[in-house]
């Protein structure tokens, strides 16, 4: 863990060097977490070439000190974090440029900059941690399919009590309580749980519906281990499957395997997308696949990259992202079909691997 992190904070260290910054301030939680170990929610990282501080409250300090080791200086405040930083800067080697993170730093923290700050020059920076995150190293993939591993295993239980006449939240609940016993540390999002009409929207909340025959049923959801994130989706039929769910059902599952296939590192995001959109579309069911095809997983669900019509920018290697296209037809129902895919050398390689035919149950 040290000897990667370690290189993490080289990584950043030469972009510092790039952007002409002696340093910069970390707030966002899952970049102090990639960079140091940190695991709390409160906690604020400087980053300079000289040195690393992590500054934290009462509530982690046996924590902190556990999982950031020799990596950073930590520091326990007890006022609150500003007030740490602003004793801390001073006797840090020399700063005179910071960057600040743009997308993490809230209105009320920045006038702190502007108001408290005035000794040093303030620089707003864009994903310069996040870029070094899309790469995955060898322990973070082992943590995604530990999570995807959690995950399916949770699923396959979960289908096996699903019956007819239980309500969407019913099912919610067997779902994130298999998840918990088989070892998730959290929720990677809301689990999404859609019957009927309802699967027809991408990010339904489970509610009373209840389960009936002839529904379909979308399950979207994902584990947390270590940190890390997965992200599956698969769709059901409840009972019988009828030659309309079949036909819906046909066409998603083969856009996500042509995706599945076709992906690779080098590929714009937006080529990516369109493997399947195009598949999509060519069988007239364009107009009813609204999002995009997907994005990576991490520490945090939805990071860099963007599979989209619109996304700017390149796949790299030893991203993973996830393939889950979709056709929802209002009043009807929907279909999504969602698999976690590392983007390697040799190619792409799934790595999802919980049945992809239309199962009917309950």
């Amino acid at each position: 863990m040290a000897d990667g992190r370690e290189r993490r904070l080289a990584a950043l260290c030469e972009r510092l060097t790039v952007e002409q910054l002696d340093g910069l301030l970390v707030s966002g939680a899952a970049n102090v977490r990639y960079l140091t170990g940190f695991s709390g929610s409160s906690a604020l990282l400087v980053v300079s070439h000289q040195e690393r501080l992590l500054i934290t409250d009462y509530r982690y300090a046996s924590q902190a000190r556990e999982e950031v080791g020799a990596v950073a200086r930590v520091v326990i405040e007890a006022v609150s974090l500003w007030n740490g930083l602003w004793h801390q800067l001073p006797a840090m080697p020399p700063l005179r440029v910071i960057g600040f993170e743009s997308v993490n730093l809230v209105h009320r923290d920045f006038q702190r900059l502007l108001e408290s700050g005035t000794r040093w020059q303030w620089r707003p920076t864009t994903g310069l941690v996040e870029a070094l995150r899309e790469r995955k190293d060898a322990e973070e993939l082992a943590s995604i399919q530990q999570a995807i591993d959690c995950a399916e295993r949770s699923l396959a239980v979960t289908v096996a009590r699903i019956s007819t006449g239980m309500t969407e939240l019913e099912v919610a609940g067997l779902l994130e309580s298999a998840l918990r016993q088989e070892g998730s540390d959290g929720f990677a999002f809301p689990t999404i749980v859609a019957s009927g009409p309802n699967a027809a929207r991408p990010h339904a909340r489970p509610g009373l519906r209840t389960l009936q025959a002839g529904d379909l049923l979308l399950v979207d959801f994902g584990a947390r281990v270590d940190g890390y994130c997965s992200d599956i989706t698969r769709t059901f039929a409840v009972g019988a499957v009828n030659a309309q769910q079949q036909e819906v059902h046909g066409v998603v599952r083969a856009a996500n395997e042509r995706a599945c296939q076709e992906v690779r590192f080098g590929m714009t995001c937006r080529d990516a997308d369109r493997l399947a959109r195009g598949y999509i579309e060519d069988r007239g069911f364009g107009e009813s696949f609204g999002h995009s095809l997907g994005h990576g997983i991490g520490l945090e669900v939805h990071e860099a990259p963007r599979l989209a019509r619109t996304a700017e920018g390149v796949l790299i290697e030893g991203a993973v992202v996830t393939v889950e296209p979709g056709i929802y037809v209002p009043e009807w129902g929907g279909v999504r079909i969602e698999d976690d895919v590392h983007l390697g050398a040799a190619g792409a390689r799934v790595l999802t691997r919980f049945p992809r035919e239309l199962i009917a149950i309950g």
